[in-house]
């Protein structure tokens, strides 16, 4: 009983961690107060790196890539990515010169007292070229 107690404790406070991390997130992971995105072209699988500019984690499922001075492809994730709205933030290792909807994130933890941590990895979607609500 004593070994489990502290797993007990600390499962909880990340339970409850969790439950108070998104104001504006339901359980599903998606966020209310994301941007509405208007499509305005053919979706794509692939974005070269140097151009990518900018990137804007939404939520759990989604991810604002800009592209130059107001192109924007909003990047709809297959699957939930478990901490990515609360982290905002991800890295990605690839050997081409482009970012695609096959390759993988990996969530980082910022806060972390050694320095930053993976929390868990995901699979990217498509690019949708839109336009983003202002």
């Amino acid at each position: 009983m004593k070994r489990t107690t502290p797993i007990l404790i600390a499962s909880l406070s990340l339970a409850l961690a969790s439950c108070a991390a998104g104001e504006n997130k339901g359980n599903d992971g998606h966020r209310a107060d994301i941007p509405k995105a208007t499509v305005t072209g053919k979706p794509v699988t692939c974005l070269p790196i140097q151009s990518i500019r900018e990137s804007i984690v939404r939520d759990d499922w989604t991810i604002d890539f800009r592209t130059g001075a107001n192109t924007w492809y909003r990047n709809s994730l297959p699957r939930r990515c478990n901490g990515l709205g609360f982290e905002r933030a991800f890295s990605y290792a690839t050997s081409l010169s482009q970012l695609c909807n096959v390759d993988i994130i990996t969530v980082i933890v910022n806060n972390a007292g050694s320095g930053p941590m993976n929390r868990g990895s995901c699979g990217l979607g498509e690019f949708t070229p839109v336009e983003l609500a202002k």
